[in-house]
């Protein structure tokens, strides 16, 4: 079964058709909401999940990554879709465009960031070499041609503590770091998908740029970002319901 992970300016899908909708509790405290299922057109049920929660109560560091990855991993989902925004830090990563980053640096510090503690339970070390499910990014590449969509393949993806935003002296140092995008997300997101064996991808709506970068180089305008993202998810809508429409 496939899921998506909705982010800022996703908290539900055009065209699907809700089956039913569940409250899950998980041994990690409660997701961020019920897990809705549904199909697009002919398509498998899949599982939608708004990261944020109902009305974006959730700031990036007060979600329980823990909770949400694992309710979706107990109701079947292996394979994840994570929407996201970011700020771009690269060359051709201006408003507007989408990418499926293939790395991750994280920046984050004091989440959980693991299902294994110790105590009673045996040391795992998860290899995060390739951080993303590559048959998954490569699906998701494939279904937004198949919408005659550009999207950027592959880019290092930068993950800040948040919820401020970042200074311009930070994004020049995860530039020289390697980063092309900043967000606040995909950690431990990305790490506790691999924990579970889940295949999983991010589809990134770049929705500004980064502190010091191009039109933010003395400030990031907040009706910039919305302007952005609803202009965007127009075409983020359309390559989901590609990828699981059937």
């Amino acid at each position: 079964m496939q899921a998506i992970i909705g982010g800022t300016g996703l908290y539900k899908l055009t065209g699907l058709t809700v089956t039913r909708r569940r409250a899950v509790r998980s041994p990690y405290g409660e997701p961020s909401g019920a897990l809705t299922y549904g199909r697009i057109g002919n398509g498998e049920e899949i599982i939608f999940l708004a990261r944020h929660g109902h009305g974006h109560a959730f700031p990036p560091h007060r979600i329980n990554y823990r909770a949400n990855l694992w309710a979706l991993h107990e109701a079947g989902a292996r394979r994840i879709v994570s929407v996201a925004s970011v700020g771009g830090i690269g060359e051709g990563l201006a408003p507007g465009t989408l990418a499926v980053p293939d790395q991750i640096v994280d920046y984050t510090t004091s989440r959980q960031s693991t299902f294994y503690e110790g105590g009673d339970q045996p040391v795992v070390h998860v290899d995060m070499t390739l951080p993303y499910g590559e048959a998954m990014r490569r699906d998701l590449l494939a279904a937004a041609a198949r919408c005659g969509i550009a999207v950027r393949d592959g880019g290092v993806y930068g993950c800040t503590q948040g919820p401020r935003l970042e200074t311009a002296a930070e994004i020049r140092r995860m530039e020289r770091d390697g980063c092309d995008m900043v967000g606040m997300t995909g950690m431990p997101e990305a790490g506790l998908a691999r924990e579970l064996e889940i295949d999983y991808a991010a589809l990134c709506v770049v929705t500004n740029y980064a502190a010091g970068k191009g039109a933010s180089s003395e400030a990031i305008s907040m009706e910039e970002i919305r302007d952005t993202v609803d202009d965007t998810m127009q075409d983020v809508h359309r390559i989901l319901g590609e990828l699981v429409g059937g």
